[in-house]
């Protein structure tokens, strides 16, 4: 397999293939995690098969998420067994031989706060989670003195504690994992275009034979048919169900709202993980900063863009603030970012209490729709959609194959290892600090030569983005050659993460990175000036809706920069 690229002129040579009238094998409407994962399997059974999305990669709910690979400890206590024994079995498949590049360990501690009773209950769970689990890529759990407790993370108060249990889980940059699920699919034949929206679908009688789709940067409709029709479409479920006169599986949209703070904000060696009223919160390390979430709270508004609102984040500082000895305030936060989960609709009003198992239905002949789930069951999902969609597909000479995607690597993970070990060699021979080149190494994996080739080819590029040190202005024209980025938001906010990592959210790359995508993308100056303008309205809208009371507010200050 030879790594694919996302480039302009794939994606146009696949919105041409794709409208060439030769029907496919499998259509999948949604470049979320389930789409992208749902494309990769049926591409590794031999299917031709077609992927599109009416956005960017992962710009849904798969950029927004608490950025977790775990099995959901909660879930033990509301007795989902089977939910967390596969997710765990799905962490392992992820961290050992799928994408070790981008799922790595990190710890959590779980204070105890009740003498005598808790440390057994907390315990026996943690240790059945680790049982369950299976896995050698985490340590086991460790039970902790509040001595002890305190040293590993001496910025929780010791009023708040009476001991604790450290555990390990994992964690992903989930657009990162996401786009690259979506490359490895290319690089298997799959069909793949962004900016291509489906309109309506095309029927035989009542059965789904394909799909319209409409080019969002050309206005351009194509007719794409396909012998079967899978929608992962999230949160957009109903919408796109009611193109096909269905309406047999129900989502509901729950909002989650993350903070980032500086990691010398708190001081800690480990995560968080602390209870509310209502459900969890984490304080998770990533990089130079830790991610707080999560709010859960019903949304029936924007689904495109989904809000935080000042209410968002005065709850989540005052969760965590119960817990710190120095507390945060608003000027410690340098990224605020909202998502919507899509969860299956039940009877119980609180979204904290529905379940995050997924569903496989077929509402209309020809159509699968797949629906629920969570991030790190992506795979079990697309296997079933798959499943389900190919049944009775084959013939009396060839028989559709099983589901394989549990052996096959992403891009960038062959070789990732050894590269790893000689990453000190690597950084001599570019001339670049170690530590840049494992901070690549960890986002491209075996991919990083592709980056390292365009530095020696434009040495500018090796220089920083304005908006800090993070990331180089060689990862955006990569960005736009081979990961599918076609704005300067897909940049900033989903290949790299300034729009969530650095204070000014970006704002001051907005410029450098336009030029850059302007070069890639064959854009002219007043195109260049316009991306840029479209990004700083962007950040300037999602600034004034944290100002707002509530999530009426938070959307009204999105359209009102025009960002809604």
């Amino acid at each position: 397999m030879r790594p694919a690229a996302l480039s302009s002129e794939d994606r146009a040579r696949a919105l041409r293939l794709l409208g060439s009238g030769d029907e496919l094998d499998v259509l999948v409407i949604g470049g979320g995690v389930v789409g992208a994962g749902a494309a990769l399997d049926a591409a590794t059974r031999g299917l031709r098969v077609g992927l599109v999305e009416a956005r960017d990669w992962a710009s849904g709910t798969s950029s927004r998420a608490s950025k977790l690979i775990h099995g959901g400890l909660r879930y033990l206590e509301m007795l989902d067994f089977g939910l967390v024994r596969e997710a765990l079995r799905e962490r392992g498949l992820l961290m050992r031989r799928l994408a070790p590049h981008l799922v790595r360990p990190v710890p959590f501690l779980y204070p105890l706060t009740h003498r005598v009773w808790e440390r057994p209950y907390v315990g026996a769970g943690i240790l059945l989670y680790d049982t369950m689990g299976a896995s050698r890529e985490t340590p086991r759990h460790r039970h902790l003195t509040k001595r002890h407790a305190l040293r590993v993370a001496p910025g929780l108060s010791p009023d708040v504690l009476v001991g604790a249990v450290q555990y390990w889980d994992a964690q992903v940059d989930d657009a990162r994992h996401t786009m690259s699920l979506v490359r490895t699919a290319a690089s298997y034949g799959a069909l793949v275009a962004n900016q291509a929206k489906v309109v309506d679908y095309l029927r035989d009688g009542k059965r789904v034979v394909g799909a319209v789709v409409a080019d969002q940067e050309t206005g351009e409709r194509i007719s794409v048919r396909a012998k079967r029709v899978i929608s992962a479409t999230g949160v957009w479920t109903d919408e796109t169900q009611a193109l096909a006169d269905a309406a047999s599986v129900r989502v509901r949209a729950s909002k989650g709202v993350h903070l980032l703070v500086p990691r010398d904000r708190i001081d800690a060696q480990t995560g968080l993980i602390l209870r509310t009223e209502k459900s969890v919160l984490f304080v998770i390390p990533w990089e130079r900063h830790w991610i707080v979430g999560t709010t859960d709270t019903d949304w029936d508004l924007d689904k495109e863009h989904p809000a935080a609102s000042a209410a968002d984040v005065d709850y989540l500082l005052t969760h965590v603030n119960r817990v710190l000895v120095t507390p945060l305030t608003k000027d410690d936060i340098d990224g605020v970012y909202a998502g919507l989960r899509p969860l299956l609709s039940g009877k119980d009003e609180d979204t904290t209490k529905l379940s995050r198992e997924h569903i496989v239905g077929s509402p209309v002949p020809g159509l699968v729709v797949v629906a629920g789930g969570k991030y790190t069951t992506y795979r079990v999902m697309a296997k079933d959609a798959v499943d389900e969609a190919v049944r009775g597909l084959g013939s009396d000479e060839w028989d559709v194959p099983a589901s394989v995607t549990e052996d096959i690597p992403l891009v960038g993970a062959e070789g990732y290892h050894a590269l790893w070990n000689g990453r000190a060699a690597l950084a001599r021979d570019h001339g670049l600090p170690v530590e840049r080149v494992e901070r690549l190494l960890r986002r491209y994996g075996s991919l990083v030569g592709e980056v390292l080739d365009l530095i020696a080819a434009d040495p500018a590029l090796a220089r920083p983005l304005p908006s800090g040190d993070a990331y180089l202005r060689a990862e955006v024209r990569y960005a736009a050659t081979h990961e599918g980025a076609r704005t300067v938001t897909d940049v900033l906010a989903r290949r790299v993460r300034l729009a969530i990592e650095s204070a000014d959210r970006g704002a001051e790359s907005a410029e450098a990175t336009a030029e850059i995508l302007g070069v890639a993308l064959g854009w002219d100056d007043q195109r260049v000036g316009r991306e840029a303008a479209a990004y700083l309205r962007h950040v300037q809208a999602e600034r004034d809706g944290e100002g707002q009371p509530d999530d009426l507010g938070a959307v009204a200050a999105l359209r009102a920069q025009g960002a809604g």
